[in-house]
């Protein structure tokens, strides 16, 4: 059997990715297979995730790599090599950063909230007060009627 592929001189994350390709390759196994071999060594690997890890060319989490690795039937040894050499190209990689949206002003909705809950008291208040300074039609006639007498 040939020995399995090791991460030494890989240039960069596309090439390191590129040799995880050929890692499972070399293991022969389907991503299902490798997903109940990972389960058989204790560890979790979706056959979904295997695949979406595979068809990128950036670097994996270190726990989804060992997982990996280790479904592919490599020993303690050589995960620790794969490990190692993605620390390495983690640390050594340019920090890429990632355009941040500004927040969402929520200026126009909080005022037109505020505008709202003023109108509502405003018409609250004025009701209060219409209803506090009217006086009934019986009320009324008994102030005309003592008005008149003398």
């Amino acid at each position: 059997m040939t020995p399995p592929p090791v991460p030494e001189g890989a240039a960069g994350e596309a090439a390191f990715m590129a040799e995880l390709r050929r890692l499972k390759a070399w293991s022969g196994l389907s991503y299902r297979e490798l997903e109940r071999a990972a389960a058989t060594a204790g560890e979790v690997l979706p056959y979904s995730t295997a695949a979406t890890m595979l068809g990128r060319d950036r670097l994996p989490r270190k726990a989804l790599l060992v997982a990996f690795v280790v479904a592919c039937g490599l020993d303690a040894d050589d995960t620790r090599q794969w490990v190692a050499a993605r620390r390495e190209l983690a640390v050594g990689a340019p920090v890429v950063r990632v355009a941040v949206r500004p927040a969402r002003r929520r200026g126009p909705r909080l005022r037109l909230a505020v505008v709202g809950v003023a109108a509502a008291f405003a018409v609250l208040i004025g009701a209060g007060a219409a209803t506090l300074g009217t006086t009934t039609v019986e009320e009324e006639r008994t102030a005309v009627s003592v008005r008149a007498q003398p």
